[in-house]
């Protein structure tokens, strides 16, 4: 067998080291050559150096018609092969297998916590937004966009941020009523204090007040009430304190520090800084684990607002409601949703029990935490100081143009999605996606058809909310109509050299629009993410997907890769978004986005065992002699395995409408091989031992690794592909199979 190159004569030099070029253009060489890794590897490299218009021709005899030699696909081959460790089976640790290369050659780059292609994507969107915001050149802009652009610049003055340091915030705290800090609080203003800082500065210290989709009657919003979050990430931050005792050390001392920057002495800032770490302690000890509320229709309970009175007399609920939710009137019957009846109890009676001016601390500390990031250097040295210990970062200095696209991406972020969609979303793009979407419910669908432990009535109503489900692809219609769009953001003022008052105006602003949402259907096109995220999720009360620009990019997805690569990216992400609609959480909504029993008993209860093997698979794992929490992680560990199934079958039977497509050069694999190693190698990742610790607690999804290795192993086709003898690691004889 023979393959022919011609090449232009300046390569001559050049090609030397692999086969034999002459003056005439023309060369043959054996294949054995080409069959050899080595050579495989330097081919590549060859072929992506040369420039396009210098590669004259490179024709392969009909032996290899097979092999897509585009330009892209020498690209991704290249980047694929890099990213995998052959002296790893495949059979054996999947993930090592795909990301090994990856991580040996991806150090994690400093001042980050951790680094992956989801980082690297938002790296290079941030870069484009960056572009957009500073060019004012720019002609046509919407005034939002404009807002966009000077919410940026008034960002990026240092000048004026140092100049006014910590002189915001304390003006701040004084007409909020003062605190301890500074001197003598005697004051009786816990009611007043706490509307202000929950209407005005939209903190949460004890619980969470907010407007969202009724989740039983989802043709309207409702006011809700839960739990809030703490200082820490999570809970067991305060309650395993010999673990995480570096930790709690270095919270206290971040709160010090602030405490003196805003005037207090060391002294004193540490007596109160202690007491507010002992207090939220206390709060961590009644705050119910996540794992424990998966169950919506179990903790949704649904009241008068005259009836919180009864649940939280701590709190004088009419006026406090009245406040957050101005100008729309409210009265006593007002409907409310509680998530977290015996936490509030609990937080009543701890607030009743409680030293007054310890609770005034706590509320203005919860203030002080959300000012941080928009005051002068020394605020943010004391952050990143604190942040190095929490998430194991090396010390760096984060260009202030990072911050200032992400926050400007945070409070204008439709205003500035409307400028991203326009500079990088190709429009044939969405109508692509949505095809693939397509393809992906298909496949679920048919499935479905053989899930054996479910009964055909309540498959029957599966089938039809899959069908249901609204597809939301690249951005929210309104962004592209400037007329829409300003109205949006019409009641938002910008200024250009103030960003602590912008940032003021933003939660002015955001109160207004959130109160202005009670008395309104909720909108399809209110999207959860801005445009330019590189995520997607699923919103069970609107029974909708949405899959932003953002990610619709390399790796996840390319118009000129193999169709393998994108149903392994972009497809199962998609497929992923689509299973959480019927995950154990999702599970609970009609195709109408109703919370309401639609299944009967006896699948739930098969359900349930189904899934007790994926709690129990996913709680084996460790990640550095830490166990994983099967519990927490269910849902998304559901939508992993749904959706790798469902992207695999979809991809099946496009190659059966389609045929075999080329394969990638000198990878020596299939492209239903290629199909699973795309879809590991966008899970490659590396992170610091302390974030790693940080996502056990927290993270509803579980680590990288087992995203790929507990999906592989639960799926047949991925050994029948790699050739997996029984029992082999990542084909266990016993596989957790849902949909």
């Amino acid at each position: 067998m023979w393959i022919r190159l011609c090449l232009i004569p300046y390569m001559d030099g050049w090609g030397k080291k692999f086969f034999t070029v002459s003056r005439a253009l023309e060369v043959t060489c054996s294949l054995e050559l080409y069959s050899h890794l080595d050579f495989s590897k330097h081919f590549l490299w060859l072929l992506r150096a040369l420039p396009v218009q210098q590669l004259l021709c490179l024709d392969f005899e009909k032996t290899h018609p097979g092999l897509c030699l585009t330009e892209p696909c020498i690209t991704v081959a290249s980047a694929v092969m890099g990213a995998l460790d052959r002296s790893v089976d495949p059979c054996h640790d999947f993930y090592d297998f795909a990301c090994g290369g990856w991580v040996k050659s991806n150090p994690l780059p400093e001042g980050k916590s951790r680094w992956g292609p989801f980082s690297n994507l938002w790296e290079h969107n941030m870069l484009v937004m960056k572009h957009l915001l500073e060019n004012t050149t720019m002609k046509g802009l919407s005034k939002a966009e404009e807002k966009a652009q000077r919410y940026y610049q008034a960002c990026m003055n240092e000048a004026k941020i140092e100049e006014l340091g910590a002189k915001p915030l304390q003006e701040l705290i004084s007409q909020i009523g003062g605190w301890a800090l500074t001197g003598s609080w005697d004051k009786d203003n816990f009611q007043e204090v706490l509307r202000m800082v929950s209407a005005n500065y939209r903190t949460s210290p004890f619980f969470t007040v907010f407007v969202s989709t009724d989740s039983k009657n989802s043709n309207s919003n409702i006011i809700q009430v839960d739990q809030s979050s703490l200082g820490l990430p999570s809970r067991d931050y305060y309650l395993n304190k010999t673990a995480n005792e570096k930790y709690l050390t270095a919270y206290l001392n971040f709160l010090v520090e602030l405490g003196v920057l805003l005037g207090g002495s060391e002294e004193t800032s540490r007596s109160l800084m202690e007491e507010i770490v002992d207090f939220e302690t206390t709060l961590a000890n009644i705050t119910v684990p996540q794992e424990e509320r998966r169950d919506e229709e179990l903790i949704y309970h649904k009241m008068k607002a005259k009836d919180l009175a009864g649940l939280v007399p701590a709190v004088d609920w009419m006026p406090y409601l009245t406040e957050v939710f101005a100008p729309v009137p409210l009265n006593e019957s007002e409907p409310v949703v509680v998530y977290a009846t015996e936490y509030l109890q609990k937080v009543s009676d701890l607030i009743t029990k409680t030293n007054k001016s310890l609770l005034n601390n706590y509320m203005i500390m919860k203030v002080v935490r959300k000012m941080v990031s928009i005051l002068d250097q020394r605020f943010q040295d004391a952050e990143q100081r604190f942040l190095e210990v929490m998430y194991g970062t090396k010390k760096s200095c984060t260009p202030r143009w990072k911050l200032c696209v992400s926050d400007t991406d945070s409070a204008l972020g439709f205003a500035l999605g409307a400028m991203f969609v326009k500079a990088t979303f190709a429009e044939d793009s969405k109508a692509i996606a949505e095809d693939m979407v397509g393809e992906i419910k298909w496949a679920f669908e048919e499935s479905l058809k053989y899930v054996g432990w479910m009964d055909s009535e309540t498959k029957k109503a599966a089938k039809e909310k899959a069908d249901a489900i609204y597809n939301m692809v690249g951005y929210p219609e309104f962004i592209m109509n400037s007329t829409k769009l300003d109205k949006v953001f019409n009641d938002f003022e910008v200024v250009s050299d103030l960003y602590f008052q912008n940032v003021m105006q933003y939660y002015n602003f955001s109160a207004r629009v959130t109160a202005d949402q009670l008395r309104k259907t909720p909108n399809r096109n209110q999207w959860s993410m801005t445009p330019p995220t590189v995520n997607a999720y699923y919103n069970p009360t609107k029974n909708e997907m949405v899959l932003p620009a953002g990610i619709l990019q390399a790796p996840f997805y390319s118009r000129s890769w193999p169709k393998a690569l994108n149903f392994g990216g972009i497809g199962v992400v998609m497929g992923h978004e689509l299973t959480h609609a019927f995950d154990d959480q999702g599970r609970e909504y009609d195709k109408d986005g109703n919370l309401r029993p639609w299944w009967k008993n006896s699948s739930v209860e098969a359900f349930k065992k189904q899934t007790q093997c994926m709690v129990e698979q996913y709680g084996n794992y460790s990640i550095n002699k830490e166990p994983l929490n099967g519990r927490h992680t269910l849902g998304e560990n559901i939508a992993d395995n749904g959706g790798l199934k469902a992207a695999y079958k979809a991809y099946a039977n496009w190659v059966k409408k389609n045929g075999e497509e080329a394969t990638l050069p000198a990878l020596g694999m299939t492209n239903h091989q290629l199909f699973f190693v795309g879809f590991a190698q966008v899970w490659c990742s590396v992170r610091t031992p302390e974030s790693s610790h940080e996502g056990v607690i927290t993270d509803p999804h579980s680590p990288s690794r087992f995203r790929v290795i507990g999906t592989i192993s639960n799926s047949q086709e991925f050994s029948k592909h790699f050739g997996c003898k029984a029992d082999a690691p990542m084909n266990p004889k016993h596989k957790c199979d849902l949909w």
